[in-house]
């Protein structure tokens, strides 16, 4: 089987409250991705700091960390073959007027600050990313019966 990576993904908070959590999911896991952490998250200001710390110096930080704390948020780790690239794809850009049909952001985003999801932009994005949010322990690593139908051996 080809490397198995992992990334965090987000459903940020407007998709969070428009009700869109199910189908974002639901399109993430047909795509052939394996959910091996889920949870609901109430994001801190400390964690929202941390998550954005490339942006600080940014002057649409201060809108960021307002935006992803004034809601819950869906927090994923998807495992699979090239999940980095496989997430930032099947996100599309992150102007949702520039995203392509198909996508998630295409699909159901009107407007970049308001596009739905978060995905990591890289492995090293996706460690510390992941490890933001997640402990090892809430982390699983369980058999799926259809792997082999997902991903050449």
């Amino acid at each position: 089987m080809a490397d198995v990576e992992r990334t965090l993904f987000l459903v940020k908070p407007d998709g969070v409250q428009r009700g869109l959590v199910g189908e974002v999911v639901s399109r993430i896991e047909r795509k052939g991705l394996k959910i091996v952490g889920m949870k609901l998250v109430q994001v801190t200001q400390e964690l929202a700091h941390r998550h954005y710390e490339e942006h600080v110096e940014k002057p649409f930080f201060q809108g960021l960390v307002q935006f992803i704390t004034a809601s819950p948020v869906v927090a994923l780790v998807l495992q699979g073959a090239g999940s980095v690239d496989a997430v930032r794809q099947a996100m599309g850009a992150t102007d949702p007027k520039k995203a392509a049909p198909g996508t998630l952001r295409g699909d159901l985003g009107m407007d970049m600050g308001r596009n739905l999801v978060h995905g990591s932009d890289s492995p090293q994005s996706a460690a510390r990313e992941v490890a933001l949010f997640f402990s090892e322990d809430e982390l699983l690593d369980w058999p799926r019966a259809l792997e082999w139908w997902v991903t050449e051996p």
